[in-house]
């Protein structure tokens, strides 16, 4: 046995979920996003399938050549999964030498990747098939910052 000291608190559960968490059981769980499914030919589309004060769930359908500009959340940090085709994530960096570092990831159905405030990327549909994902920000969606012109 040992003592619990008077001063220690026990704190409640909070109900929020790491947003990798909830894009992974969302992404699994077809009867909650499949409903609200749709692919447009022009653009990407997104829909909203959560919004509280503390984020906002987005699902997300890609068909081949599909993609967003290079960009980054501003303060919201969040995840996404990938529930069916394939994607590719650009994340572009500045390295402490001031150097513009670049990595290419194909992600495939079930991966999910995470990011913090100020990541930057871009997300494209360089397959054959269309492809879906679900995506979580937290806090409730800020402001992005997109960029254009880089290259």
């Amino acid at each position: 046995m040992f003592a619990v000291p008077e001063n220690s608190l026990v704190l409640p559960e909070s109900g929020i979920a790491h947003p990798v968490r909830l894009a992974m059981d969302i992404a699994a769980d077809q009867h909650r996003w499949a409903p609200a499914l749709r692919f447009d030919p022009n653009v990407r589309w997104s829909g909203l399938l959560e919004h509280t004060a503390e984020r906002e769930v987005w699902l997300m359908s890609w068909l081949p050549g599909q993609g967003t500009e290079l960009h980054d959340h501003g303060i919201a940090s969040g995840a996404f999964s990938i529930i069916s085709g394939e994607l590719t994530e650009r994340v572009v960096r500045t390295s402490a030498a001031g150097r513009r570092i670049e990595v290419l990831r194909p992600l495939l159905p079930g991966q999910s990747r995470v990011f913090g405030p100020e990541y930057v990327h871009q997300i494209t549909n360089e397959g054959t098939a269309p492809a879906v994902s679900v995506h979580v920000y937290t806090p409730a969606r800020a402001a992005m910052t997109v960029y254009p012109d880089f290259p």
